[in-house]
């Protein structure tokens, strides 16, 4: 229940917000939708100003910072890096909002340490999502009499099989931060939690450690199953998800968000499709925070309209319908599950369980030195010429700048 006169309600008064995000996808835009309709709804407007991605995202609102008009509600992941944010004075606290709406009793102590800032909310949370799933084809491995695999000796050889039968082993598009996702994987199973938690943290003496040449080793191995980058260069994460729910690939290494892209094309889980944690990290939970921040504006009527948007976005029905959309949890406890396929109650499983929670490496490293850690593992994985050990050099260095 809120109380008091000052906190803006979700029936609004033609309230208005300009909204920036990176959800363009066929599934995304959908899930997005959730929160456009229940916004409108009560009589709100909102002006949809969709980026190519999240690079593009902080662009877009650094210009318009820059320009003295920044945009009401802005998407952005709760990291370590979007702390920036709070620091630099450029976003609005909404912490009036989750003390009214008592959200500190309703969300994941880590979710809320992501979206805190000395004490106070700065961010609205949407949902969290994984990034350490295997998706397969079950068309593909039937007509290959395949078994999900559980360690990665099974994905070479699954991998091997479904090549020789003349398919795409690993759906693959053409950023490089699909890339980065695989190797995440592989740190985690070549390090171990200890291992993954200090690099994902900066640790640049442990880039050096022989496992890092291993892990890259095993990453390059794995080029050889996915398309060329001449062929899947213009290819999205969405279209090759589309192509393991077609039966025209066998298995994507991606974030639950892919299950959200592929039953929105119509596919199911357990008919067309399965899902699995990738070997090695069945004990871990990648997380991802999405959320949206609020930057600091002097016009008329937007910081109330700021905080509704926060309240709206925290909705118990509409965070399950739009995690439902999505692929992905919500960010909410007292949510009932009983909706959940397969791959979300084995999700919200690892959730509750609280014992394999670990931030994804996108999540983890401030957000230059992130860029360029993907930058280097994606450019590895697509060029033939960058040897291991160069590759290590490239992300000492740039662990060493921070």
């Amino acid at each position: 229940m809120v109380t008091g006169t000052s906190m803006p309600a979700l029936a609004g008064e033609g309230m208005s917000v300009d909204v920036v995000h990176f959800w363009i996808s066929k599934s995304e835009s959908a899930a997005l939708d959730v929160f456009r309709k229940a916004w409108t709804a009560s009589g709100n407007q909102w002006a949809d100003m969709p980026a190519q991605n999240k690079v593009a995202v902080q662009r877009m609102v650094s210009d318009r910072i820059a320009n003295g008009y920044p945009p009401a509600v802005m998407q952005w992941n709760a990291n370590i890096g979007s702390r920036e944010l709070p620091e630099m004075g450029i976003v609005q606290d909404i912490d009036d909002v989750a003390q009214a709406d008592h959200w500190r009793d309703i969300i994941p102590a880590t979710v809320l340490e992501r979206i805190s800032y000395q004490g106070k909310v700065y961010f609205a949370p949407t949902n969290i999502h994984a990034e350490n799933w295997l998706w397969t084809s079950r068309k593909v491995f039937n007509d290959a009499g395949l078994s999900v695999p559980t360690s990665w000796d099974d994905i070479f050889t699954v991998a091997e099989k479904i090549k020789a039968a003349g398919h795409v082993a690993i759906a693959l598009g053409g950023t490089r931060w699909e890339v980065s996702l695989i190797f995440n994987d592989i740190i985690y199973h070549k390090f171990g939690p200890e291992g993954y938690a200090r690099l994902m943290s900066g640790d640049a003496a442990l880039v050096q450690d022989p496992r890092m040449i291993e892990a890259l080793e095993m990453l390059s191995r794995l080029s050889q199953y996915v398309e060329p980058f001449a062929t899947r260069k213009d290819k999205t994460w969405a279209d090759a998800t589309a192509a393991v729910g077609a039966g025209q690939a066998g298995m994507q290494f991606m974030g639950d968000w892919a299950k959200g892209e592929l039953i929105a094309r119509g596919y199911a889980v357990d008919n067309d499709f399965d899902c699995s944690l990738v070997p090695g990290t069945s004990i871990a939970y990648f997380m991802v925070i999405d959320a949206f921040a609020f930057p600091l504006t002097n016009r008329d009527g937007t910081a109330d309209a700021q905080k509704a948007f926060a309240r709206m976005i925290l909705d118990r029905d509409d965070q399950v319908a739009f995690s439902r959309i999505k692929g992905s949890l919500p960010v909410r406890t007292d949510v009932d599950p009983t909706g959940l396929d397969r791959c979300g109650q084995l999700g919200l499983q690892m959730i509750r369980a609280k014992k394999g929670e670990v931030s994804a490496q996108s999540q983890a490293m401030p957000s230059q030195m992130s860029e360029g850690w993907i930058g280097v593992v994606g450019d590895f994985f697509n060029n033939k010429n960058m040897s291991p050990n160069e590759a290590q050099k490239r992300l000492y260095d740039i662990l060493m700048q921070r």
